[in-house]
């Protein structure tokens, strides 16, 4: 079961944050459960598809990130689309 956890929250620049909205476990057979409140917020449907990112640090997966695959499609194409357009300017 989902667990809440203290609000951390961490800002950049652009007023950008990131924070631990709650902690979750993994079960024997390596599933894990969003909570339903964060779900509804990221708008996660069933059936969605979210892409693994993760960072290593000496070899060893220090933290991983979950993205929407839309988003990540999105803003492939804006950066490929960008750099096309400096490459042919």
């Amino acid at each position: 079961m989902p667990k809440k956890t203290e609000n951390l929250k961490t800002a950049d620049k652009t007023g950008s944050c990131c924070k631990v909205v709650s902690l979750i476990s993994v079960d024997e057979r390596g599933q894990m459960v969003l909570p339903k409140e964060f779900r509804e917020k990221a708008k996660i449907q069933p059936g969605d598809k979210l892409a693994l990112i993760s960072w290593e640090k000496e070899g060893e997966v220090c933290c991983f990130t979950l993205v929407k695959a839309s988003f990540l499609a999105e803003g492939m194409k804006e950066l490929l689309g960008s750099m096309m357009k400096n490459i042919f300017a």
